[in-house]
C-alpha cells in the first residue's frame, strides 16, 4: 500500500492520471483549482442550513407557548388583551343582533 501512496505523489503522467481518477472516485476536487473555486466547493460540500441544528432550533416553540398561554388565560392566570378585545367585539355584535347564528341553525337548516 505504501508503494501506491509514494507512486501517486510522483509527478509522472501515470501518477497524475491515477491521482485524478482517485479524486473523481472519492468525490474530491479532481484538478487543481484556485482559491475562489475552492470556496464554492467548500460551500457546496457543507451541511445544508435547513439540516443544521443551530438554524432549525433557533426560535422558541411557538405552538407549545401559544397553547400554554391559552390554557393560562382559561384559568385566569394570563391576560391576553387582543383576545379580550375580540371577545368584547363579538359580544357587542351579538347584542346588536349582528352575530352569525349558532352552528346548525343557519338559513339552510330551516326547511
Amino acid at each position: 500500500m505504501s508503494k501506491y501512496k509514494s507512486l501517486i505523489n510522483l509527478n509522472t503522467p501515470y501518477a497524475q492520471r491515477i491521482k485524478y481518477l482517485s479524486n473523481r472516485i472519492f468525490g474530491e476536487v479532481a484538478r487543481p483549482t484556485n482559491s475562489k473555486s475552492m470556496k464554492v466547493v467548500k460551500m457546496f460540500s457543507a451541511k445544508p442550513i435547513e439540516k443544521d441544528d443551530y438554524y432549525v432550533n433557533y426560535y422558541p416553540r411557538h405552538i407549545e407557548v401559544g397553547w400554554l398561554m391559552r390554557q393560562l388565560r382559561a384559568y385566569g392566570l394570563f391576560r391576553d388583551e387582543h383576545e379580550d378585545f375580540k371577545e368584547e367585539m363579538n359580544r357587542l355584535r351579538a347584542l346588536r343582533g349582528k352575530a352569525p347564528p349558532p352552528r346548525g341553525q343557519g338559513k339552510r337548516s330551516k326547511k
